[in-house]
């Protein structure tokens, strides 16, 4: 009589994939841990960038506004400009 759950080639067969699975795992960890080192380093380097700039007499809030900008298409920098104009036109600083 054949016992599915005990036969050693399904035994073998879990450990295996169990053994893959763990092995993915632990690759995919790896991986996301050297990504968030690389994240660091460079988050250091920009900051580096940023007081360097502002040591030669950069503002860097303004800096940051264009580089938040330069990453928005046309269109969705025109919107957000209108929006803004608008609020500021709403609370008199226009």
């Amino acid at each position: 009589m054949a016992y599915p759950n005990n036969e050693p080639d399904d035994l073998d067969i879990t450990e295996t994939s169990q053994t893959v699975a763990a092995g993915q795992l632990r690759a995919f960890i790896e991986r996301i841990e050297r990504l968030e080192e690389e994240k660091g380093t460079i988050a250091l380097d920009i900051k580096e960038i940023y007081a360097e700039a502002k040591g030669t007499g950069f503002d860097t809030t303004a800096m940051r506004t264009i580089i938040r900008l330069r990453k928005k298409d046309q269109v969705e920098r025109q919107e957000a400009e209108t929006i803004l104009d608008l609020y500021k036109a709403a609370l008199g600083m226009v």
